[in-house]
């Protein structure tokens, strides 16, 4: 029997059960429950009685009361009601940005002071340290474990996050301080961060500010209510975190495990050129969408996610690489899929090739692949740097063995995977009912 892969039906995992149990996750979990994946059916009905019966629809509840004022949320906890207020940023916050230290100063660097950077916001520690000679001769100026970090610039622009050290920001960085519950605030800027991407970088182009920040609004309710909602959303964090954690640890597993098999492997040594083809596709991103349907088949470039076509290039047992970046990991796919001309497909393996076994001996190769990399904006493969690869190949029982061992541990945290994506799916959700 196949085991199921409810986000909101996920069992206890180590240090999470006191999560599960907790009164507000368990309240909101009855509402949010997800229909099985085998079915694919979703009772409607059903879910509409549980949502009523658990967490009455806030502006149903506002009709029942007589009132006329629905600036509420979709969903909300029972006790409480009452009209959400609107008030723009600049009424509620006070912001402010920081510096940077001149890098011809060799004395304003290796300091003790951690210098967060927009990609850093996210995490308790930092590449860059400076001084106090550096922090009182620029710019940059010092924020505290609890402040909000907003990203300004480039492509971690509009990222928000609570700050998880004591240090100092750059210029790209706006330091939101409130009284409100930073939580809260953190989660409305995540239900609107779309929006206001598309209506301030439009096509990618320009940056926010702090004028621009101070100037949008939001709905804010009480601080009871915001402190309930911001533990919640805390609980869901947590355990978004633990997934992830989850998620490293069998790829580490998996990691450590194929790096020694494949290191005390022993059989005979091939060109890669001479065992398998090796092309690459001539199909264009541009045509490609990002929902899959009936009549479309996968489209493989060199993103992580996969895209979709109505027409196909091989219907084929493959490893599919991308030809440009700076990190080159192989991808198994087995079927009629399309691929970037910038993408390479490896196929049509010699009869004693297992080809998942050369699939897990390619993941451990990913040094050879950057090293033979050319250029020096956005790293590059050549044809000839697959065909030139010397593998070795054991007997056809031993590839077995390893692949069947390998490909047991990557459905596991294939699953894993899922789970955490159905958990973002839900956090997402919820934030666009719980929040207005």
């Amino acid at each position: 029997m196949k085991s199921q892969i409810v986000a909101s039906n996920i069992p206890p995992i180590g240090g999470i059960l006191e999560i599960e149990q907790n009164k507000e996750f368990k309240q909101w979990q009855r509402i949010t429950t997800m229909a099985d994946n085998k079915n694919k059916k979703v009772l409607k009905s059903s879910i509409e009685r549980e949502q009523s019966q658990t967490c009455l629809n806030s502006a149903e509840r506002e009709k029942i009361k007589g009132s006329t004022n629905l600036n509420v949320p979709h969903l909300r906890f029972p006790e409480f009601s009452g009209e959400w207020k609107k008030y723009k940023l600049s009424e509620v916050c006070s912001f402010f940005s920081g510096g940077t230290p001149s890098s011809s100063k060799k004395e304003y660097y290796g300091g003790s002071i951690p210098f967060i950077r927009s990609g850093e916001i996210h995490v308790n520690k930092t590449e860059l340290f400076i001084t106090e000679e550096g922090l009182n001769n620029s710019a940059a100026k010092k924020v505290v474990i609890g402040d909000l970090l907003l990203a300004l610039y480039g492509a971690t622009s509009g990222d928000i996050a609570i700050s998880q050290i004591n240090g100092a920001i750059n210029q790209a960085i706006l330091c939101i301080r409130t009284t409100q519950n930073k939580k809260f605030v953190e989660s409305v800027w995540k239900k609107h961060v779309n929006k206001l991407l598309q209506t301030y970088l439009q096509g990618g182009q320009g940056n926010l500010s702090a004028d621009i920040v101070k100037n949008i609004s939001f709905y804010l309710t009480s601080n009871i209510e915001q402190n309930k909602l911001a533990r919640f959303v805390s609980l869901l964090d947590e355990r978004i975190a633990t997934q992830n954690k989850i998620i490293d640890k069998w790829q580490s597993l998996i990691k450590g495990i194929s790096n020694r098999i494949f290191a005390s492997i022993q059989g005979i040594e091939y060109r890669m050129g001479d065992i398998v083809t090796i092309t690459n596709g001539n199909s264009n991103v541009q045509d490609a969408v990002t929902q899959s349907k009936d009549g479309l088949y996968p489209f493989f470039d060199r993103s992580e996610d996969i895209k979709y076509l109505p027409t196909f290039l091989f219907d084929k047992e493959a490893i599919i690489y991308p030809g440009k970046g700076t990190d080159f990991m192989p991808r198994y796919f087995k079927g009629k899929f399309a691929l970037h001309q910038r993408c390479y497909a490896i196929f049509d393996f010699n009869e004693f090739i297992n080809a998942r076994f050369l699939y897990f001996y390619l993941k451990t190769r990913n040094s050879y692949f950057v090293k033979n990399a050319v250029g020096s904006t956005v790293p590059s493969l050549r044809l000839d740097t697959f065909q030139k690869l010397k593998v070795i190949i054991p007997s056809k029982k031993a590839q077995h063995s390893v692949s069947s061992c390998l490909s047991s541990m990557e459905q596991k945290c294939n699953v894993e995977k899922k789970i955490l994506y159905k958990l973002l799916n839900q956090k997402q959700y919820l934030l666009r009912q719980m929040f207005i």
